[in-house]
C-alpha cells in the first residue's frame, strides 16, 4: 500500500512521523521525497535530510535521485526556486517521477510532501494534484502547537474535499510548553473522523525508533 504523507504546515514532523511509520510496518519499505528545498550541496550532489532520513528508514535501498528527483539548494518555497533554475514543476512530472514499477515490491511506501497540502507548484498547479491524480490516501500529521485545531479541521477538510481518504492522522509534539496539551489533542480526536494513529510526545532529537513506540500502524487500512 502507498500513502502520502502531508502535515499541517512546514516543520510539524512529517519526515519524524514518516520515518516512524516505515520503521513501526513489518516487511519491505521505502519512502519518497519527490520535491525538496533547503538541500545542502555534497560531492555526491545535491542532498535534502528528509529525503536521506527516509533512505535510512526504508528497507527497500533506492539511488538518491530516485528517493528525491526534484532537489533545490535555497530554503524557499520549491515552486519559487525551480522558476530561479527555470524549472517546471509540472503534477505531471512530479508523478512520472514516482514511477511505480520501481516500489511494486513494497509492502508499505510513503511519498512525503513539501510544506502543507497546498504546496504550490506554480503555473496554478499543487501538489494536492499529484496524489488526487494517483489516488493516494493520506495520512495527516498535525504539529501540535497554539493554533494546530484551526489547522488540523482545515487541512482535513481540504484533503476530503478532493476527493481523497484520510487513512489516519498523527499528533506530533512540536511545542513542548503548549498550554492544555490533553485538552488540545481530546478536541482534535473528538472533532476528526479519521483514525487517530498516536500521539508523538516532545522528544529532543528524536529518532525514528523513538517515535515509532508512539504509533499504532495496525489502524491504517
Amino acid at each position: 500500500m502507498t500513502y502520502f504523507v502531508t502535515g499541517t504546515d512546514t516543520d510539524c514532523g512529517k519526515t519524524l512521523v514518516s520515518s516512524a511509520l516505515l520503521t513501526a510496518v513489518k516487511g519491505e519499505t521505502v519512502g519518497f521525497k519527490p520535491v525538496a528545498s533547503g538541500c545542502e550541496q555534497t560531492e555526491q550532489g545535491l542532498r535534502n535530510s528528509d529525503a536521506l532520513a527516509l533512505m535510512a528508514a526504508s528497507s527497500i535501498k533506492l539511488p538518491y535521485d530516485d528517493v528525491n528527483p526534484f532537489a533545490f539548494l535555497p530554503a524557499i518555497a520549491p515552486h519559487i526556486a525551480a522558476s530561479e533554475q527555470n524549472i517546471l514543476l509540472s503534477p505531471k512530472k512530479i508523478q512520472a517521477q514516482l514511477n511505480m514499477a520501481q516500489y511494486l515490491g513494497a509492502d508499505f511506501a510513503l511519498v512525503e510532501g513539501a510544506g502543507g497540502w497546498r504546496l504550490p507548484l506554480g503555473d496554478g498547479h499543487f501538489m494536492s494534484e499529484v496524489v488526487q491524480a494517483m489516488q493516494l490516501p493520506v495520512i495527516l500529521v498535525v504539529g501540535m502547537k497554539l493554533g494546530c485545531l484551526n489547522h488540523a479541521l482545515l487541512t482535513a477538510e481540504a484533503i476530503e474535499r478532493d476527493g481523497l481518504v484520510i487513512a489516519g492522522w498523527v499528533a506530533n509534539q512540536v511545542d513542548a510548553n503548549m498550554a492544555n496539551q490533553q485538552d488540545n489533542l481530546a478536541a482534535l480526536q473528538q472533532m476528526m473522523s479519521a483514525p487517530f494513529l498516536g500521539h508523538i510526545p516532545y522528544i529532543d532529537n528524536a529518532t525514528a525508533a523513538e517515535a515509532a513506540l508512539h504509533l499504532d500502524v495496525t489502524l491504517l487500512a
